[in-house]
């Protein structure tokens, strides 16, 4: 009796191992890229040029790379290298003034600076100059609270992840309401439904890209509005975690000159690459404030020739990586 219970007991164990294995091999893929390489970075918290408080979203516009200086109010300037070029903006709720700005955008040559304190997306001139205020405090169409990201598509049309509401509006480049993907103020899991929405990206194929930041996951939807998928965790169902593809609150979206789809995961303090269609490539970064390590990564945005800049929030400083050599 007693080996008949040992083979039983056995074979359950077996049969577990066989499962978690498997479980693990579905929901937890290998890399297929080698990681990044760390390459500079810059800043410390202060308020003087080049210091950070809080730096919370960036963008690149050829030779330049636009920072959101949070708590500072303001917008700093730099080259690739990280030597300090302008700065515009300070705190406040007139044109021209920021109230805590957020992931960055660069569309025509216009930076668009969506402000999570005054509930508006504020256009920029490269220079500085204030062209035009999109938006206003509330849960109407064309309104936001606390808006995180927006996206730009050729024809001047926005996305707006609109954090609080738990939305993606779809404006018209005046700001007039077209439509939007979400409840308005209701929070879900379900495809199409957002959980505090941080950002929002459009491939070159007209795709949009949202990042569902408490949802731990990316939701894509087709040029024609349908949704197409989305990633991160198992059947990305706000389940979140340290492995490879999963999440653990997604702060910042940006698709890089191939296609691929690059991630800020904010409490996993690292970077994740995917393919278009979600598959897990690669990441770089761990907690840390040594060179090449995290704490908490904000916002990422991609060059032209694939290098990656990466606001490093807990750190108040801006990271440079470039693609790691082939084995």
């Amino acid at each position: 009796m007693r080996r008949r219970l040992l083979r039983i007991t056995g074979g359950i164990i077996v049969v577990l191992v066989f499962l978690l294995g498997a479980g693990w091999l579905a929901f937890v893929p290998f890399a297929k890229e080698p990681a990044y390489e760390f390459v500079a970075a810059w800043g410390e918290k202060g308020t003087e040029p080049g210091q950070f408080h809080d730096p919370t979203g960036i963008a690149v516009a050829g030779n330049e790379v636009f920072v959101s200086d949070a708590r500072n109010g303001r917008i700093q300037v730099f080259d690739h290298d990280g030597s300090f070029r302008r700065e515009f903006g300070r705190p406040g709720e007139d044109p021209g003034e920021l109230g805590r700005p957020m992931n960055l955008t660069v569309h025509g040559g216009e930076l668009y600076v969506p402000e999570y304190f005054n509930d508006r997306v504020q256009v920029f001139g490269f220079d500085g100059s204030p062209r035009r205020i999109i938006g206003g405090p509330g849960d109407g169409p064309s309104q936001f609270s606390a808006p995180g990201g927006v996206a730009v598509a050729q024809d001047g049309t926005l996305f707006v992840a609109d954090f609080y509401n738990q939305r993606v509006l779809r404006l018209r480049p005046d700001g007039s309401y077209i439509g939007q993907w979400g409840e308005t103020s209701q929070p879900a899991i379900w495809a199409g439904h957002f959980n505090y929405p941080t950002d929002a990206a459009l491939a070159a194929d007209g795709t949009l890209y949202v990042a569902d930041g408490y949802g731990d996951r990316i939701q894509a939807f087709a040029p024609d509005g349908a949704f197409s998928h989305n990633w991160g965790g198992p059947f990305a169902m706000n389940i979140f975690g340290p492995f490879n593809g999963w999440f653990t609150t997604v702060t910042s979206i940006a698709i890089g000159p191939e296609g691929n789809v690059f991630v800020a995961d904010f409490y996993n303090h690292r970077v994740q690459k995917f393919a278009p269609d979600g598959t897990f490539l690669t990441s770089f970064g761990r907690l840390g404030s040594g060179p090449g390590e995290f704490e908490y990564p904000m916002a990422v945005a991609v060059a032209a020739d694939g290098t990656v800049f990466v606001t490093d929030f807990g750190n108040n400083r801006v990271q440079k990586w470039q693609p790691g050599a082939s084995e």
